[in-house]
């Protein structure tokens, strides 16, 4: 893969790359529309992701190709930048001006974008675009970030450049992810504790509905506003910042305060599931893989009827799941509305499962969903 890709940089910029990155795409295991409610979620980094090869030029210009899109640009380096469309290309270049913006110095660079995270699927492409073109300029220029430096100037690329209201989750995953460990993190105060995650004779399907998911066009920003109704409805009582300031026990005694039958259901999953969050880990961490295959299970569950952010694509594929031998837990990731569910599938029922679960779809929604095998992987390096 490396050295195709170096042999393709070439060919297009007429010299050899100096440098090559990879950052991951994450999945979220479990705690789903959480990180915008102070609580806590555990997403992992994949071993699918974002390549960047990079050489500097003297022409003082950036240049932006990739394998993925036909779109390139070539653009001055100058004192700031604004998004423009919406090409692949903005994303760097959000980088690219936040950096100019914190004052750090750059210089010309021809720079090639090889991924293989399928778009829109609730991977995080965006973010691993992000976060690679961050840690590239980073080492390339010196410009001592932190690595969760890096990560909150990505998620300000993703908010403020971009124009998409998402947490700091995938940034996070993408940056910190490291081998067959998923990381429980706290949005609210970024705290965070690598998790064993030893997934033994199974490995992590991913399952493309095929169905593209746009955040900036879902429901996404609606369910943002529903959460913080519930969450000034509790306040009249509770003295709480967050709606996962609370547990279970504590929600059950003070959901009157929620007129809103919907809002009421909203707020319910998220201090449900923020609490599924909490047995995952201890799950996890003690290998048993069952008990977390049906805590996966309860949150698709959550999702589908509570939170109503899933869909018949996404509801037919944890179905199937759920009455397949060799699958131990399934559940939508990501924001919903489309993009993947995951599953953990025995390794010797990988091939039968991959089959079977893409008749099964197809015959239910008239077209071929993806499936993919994946193992946890490490987050974003310099190769």
């Amino acid at each position: 893969m490396l050295e195709n890709l170096k042999q393709k940089f070439t060919e297009l910029y007429g010299q050899q790359n100096k440098n090559a990155f990879f950052a991951p795409g994450r999945v979220n295991l479990i705690g789903e529309h959480i990180d915008y409610n102070g609580g806590l979620v555990m997403p992992c980094a994949i071993t699918m992701g974002t390549y960047l090869l990079t050489a500097p030029n003297k022409d003082g210009v950036f240049r932006f190709k990739s394998t993925n899109f036909e779109e390139t640009l070539e653009i001055a380096v100058q004192d700031s930048y604004e998004k423009t469309g919406k090409e692949w290309y903005n994303y760097p270049l959000g980088v690219i001006h936040h950096f100019l913006a914190q004052g750090k110095s750059v210089g010309g660079l021809d720079l090639l974008y090889h991924g293989n995270l399928p778009i829109g699927s609730s991977l995080s492409s965006s973010a691993s675009i992000e976060v690679v073109t961050a840690f590239a300029m980073n080492e390339i220029y010196h410009s001592g970030f932190s690595k969760l430096d890096l990560v909150k100037l990505s998620k300000k690329v993703e908010n403020e450049f971009i124009g998409v209201n998402s947490g700091i989750m995938d940034q996070f995953a993408v940056a910190f992810g490291e081998k067959n460990k998923a990381l429980k993190l706290n949005c609210d105060t970024l705290d965070y504790e690598a998790v064993e995650c030893n997934l033994g004779d199974h490995f992590l399907a991913i399952i493309n509905t095929n169905k593209p998911r746009k955040l900036t066009e879902s429901k996404y920003n609606e369910r943002v506003g529903e959460c913080q109704t519930a969450l000034k409805a509790l306040q009249a009582e509770l003295d709480i910042q967050n709606l996962c300031d609370i547990h279970t026990d504590t929600f059950e005694k003070h959901q009157s305060l929620i007129a809103d039958p919907t809002v009421l259901k909203r707020a319910k999953h998220v201090v449900e599931e923020n609490d599924r969050v909490l047995e995952a880990a201890e799950a996890l961490d003690q290998n048993r893989l069952a008990d977390f295959g049906r805590l996966m299970f309860a949150s698709h569950d959550s999702l589908q009827h509570l939170y109503e952010v899933s869909g018949i694509e996404l509801d037919t594929i944890v179905e199937f799941c759920k009455g397949f031998d060799g699958v131990t837990g399934a559940r939508m990731t990501g924001a919903g509305f489309g993009g993947c569910a995951i599953a953990l599938v025995k390794k010797a029922s990988f091939d039968d499962f991959s089959k079977k679960i893409t008749d099964y779809y197809t015959s239910k929604i008239g077209y071929a969903p993806s499936v993919y095998s994946s193992e946890i992987g490490t987050g974003v390096v310099e190769l």
